[in-house]
């Protein structure tokens, strides 16, 4: 019984991951009416829990491997059980929040809500590309200190920030860019490119701890807070870029001191 504890958090991941995409689909666009008595295509409000949702999914995938190696019942069964969650909760979620901002985007223009769905589907790269990256870091032994191309968990919580950031900012430069479709197909491209390659990418796993290895993670953590003060849930968009820019340069100077 006590090796099935950890597949029992994973379940969980994966429960809360489903919950995310019936939220995210169950409403829909709705009409509303600004102070100005003109008709607005607007995202529900609801769609926020599903953004609560993934980040609790992102929150209890951290605790079934802790616990398996708490247990000291690590499994092949368990691995593969937390790849088919992760691709729900950080995959197929996120890629459906993007999926709806695209139709809102479109919705803005004349008969956009007609838009064919073509101009919608590349929202399901992302899941897409997350499935390979994970099925990629099942079989490679290498990744243990460190990960080629950014991990799904990443990529799911930097889009399930969105659906705050949409209904939270008061700075109406960012609704604009919200509602820009050419910004949601460049993530797509940036994220789904990011998970698929081959760049090294810091792990939070030393063979031991010293401040140095510590420091890229400090540098992210104070980015982060100090963003969240001035820009709110922007600062999970700044928050990850700045992971992804200083895994490439402190493993590119880990890199240079291994070959002196």
């Amino acid at each position: 019984m006590k090796k099935e504890i950890p597949n029992i958090i994973t379940l969980l991941n994966l429960l809360l991951g489903s919950l995310a995409i019936v939220y995210i689909l169950q409403p829909g666009l709705t009409l509303t009416l600004n102070s100005a008595g003109e008709n607005l295509i607007v995202l529900p409000e609801r769609i926020m829990w599903a953004g609560w949702l993934i980040i609790a999914a992102a929150v209890v995938d951290f605790f079934d491997g802790f616990v398996a190696r708490l247990l000291n019942v690590p499994s092949e069964m368990g691995k593969q059980l937390d790849s088919l969650a992760d691709v729900v909760s950080f995959g197929v979620a996120p890629g459906l929040i993007v999926f709806q901002f695209l139709r809102l985007s479109f919705s803005q223009q004349p008969d956009g809500l007609d838009i064919s769905l073509g101009w919608l589907m590349p929202a399901l790269i992302i899941p897409c590309a997350g499935a390979y990256r994970l099925a990629r870091f099942n079989i490679d032994t290498t990744q243990q200190y460190g990960f080629k191309g950014v991990p799904i968990p990443a990529v799911g919580l930097f889009f399930a920030a969105f659906p705050m950031l949409y209904w939270y900012t008061q700075d109406v430069w960012i609704l604009k860019l919200l509602l820009n479709k050419w910004l949601w197909y460049a993530l797509i491209l940036i994220t789904s490119y990011l998970m698929v390659s081959t760049l090294p990418m810091l792990a939070l796993k030393f063979k031991g701890f010293t401040v140095k290895k510590a420091l890229p993670f400090i540098i992210i953590a104070v980015v982060s807070i100090v963003s969240a003060i001035v820009f709110g849930w922007l600062a999970v968009s700044i928050g990850f870029f700045a992971y992804v820019i200083l895994s490439l340069t402190f493993k590119q100077v880990e890199t240079n001191h291994a070959l002196k």
